[in-house]
């Protein structure tokens, strides 16, 4: 009886997060522009995807700022969470402290700061101000998922190394970053994520000329969402599973040949 309590628990629960996305998929195929009502099968809208300049241009830019995001981010996060290691306790436990600020801060706060920095250093708000936006807060969740793998290094580890003649770029190369490369990934994964997925700060510091996703869906929402804007999430969230289940496969593939 227990077990059964359990199943419909989990089912009720991945329900609730999964229903209004599968809800989605669905009505990307109804043939109506009104939600509430479906009135027949259709592919028209994903054909209408790739033909809506609008909607590509903004899935252009989402996809772009945010690969840059990510790999800048993730060398930034990379060399500051081995900054982090090596620094003395009580400088360690302060930069730690001003980086979990960016983390607890609301969006709002750091969307309208950055806002407020880039006016008045007088720069242009676009592109740049939208990609200097997203390495700012993604950057500090790269950091703290990389600091807990270099935590599980031992910090003589790299001392041998260079003991033993290699320089200080080859035991970086060779030893820290493979020791800690799992972190790598999982922040780097974090960071695009954040960066596909984030509002309030693009918002607040992107220009004319220029929008993200999530940005045209909430101008389309004034007048009225294409559901052409359903096709492409639902293309997006279909990509992320199938990336996902790579990324298993792979895991599971390599930890069996250890």
């Amino acid at each position: 009886m227990k077990k059964i309590l359990k199943r419909i628990y989990l089912f009720l629960v991945f329900l609730f997060l999964y229903g209004p996305i599968i809800t989605m998929a669905v009505f990307s195929f109804n043939s109506s522009r009104i939600k509430q009502s479906w009135t027949g099968f259709t592919l028209n809208w994903y054909v209408e995807l790739f033909h809506n300049e609008e909607i590509l241009s903004a899935f252009y830019t989402t996809i772009t700022i945010a690969i840059l995001t990510t790999l800048i981010a993730t060398v930034l996060g990379t060399l500051g969470a081995i900054g982090f290691y090596y620094m003395p306790t009580i400088k360690k436990k302060i930069l730690l402290n001003i980086n979990y600020i960016p983390v607890l801060n609301p969006d709002i706060v750091t969307a309208i700061s950055l806002m407020v920095v880039y006016k008045i250093i007088k720069l242009d708000f676009g592109y740049l101000t939208l990609l200097l936006s997203h390495i700012t807060f993604t950057t500090p969740y790269v950091i703290l998922s990389i600091l807990p793998k270099l935590k599980q290094m031992p910090k003589s580890l790299p001392e041998a190394a260079m003991d033993l003649g290699a320089t200080p770029v080859f035991t970086l190369k060779k030893i820290i970053i493979p020791e800690c490369k799992s972190g790598i990934f999982s922040g780097a994964l974090l960071a695009f994520t954040l960066s596909l997925d984030d509002f309030v700060v693009s918002f607040f510091n992107i220009g004319n000329g220029v929008s993200t996703i999530s940005t045209t869906v909430y101008s389309m929402a004034k007048k009225g969402i294409n559901p052409a804007i359903n096709a492409l999430s639902t293309l997006m969230f279909l990509s992320i599973i199938i990336l996902l289940l790579i990324i298993n496969k792979r895991s599971s593939v390599i930890e069996e040949e250890v």
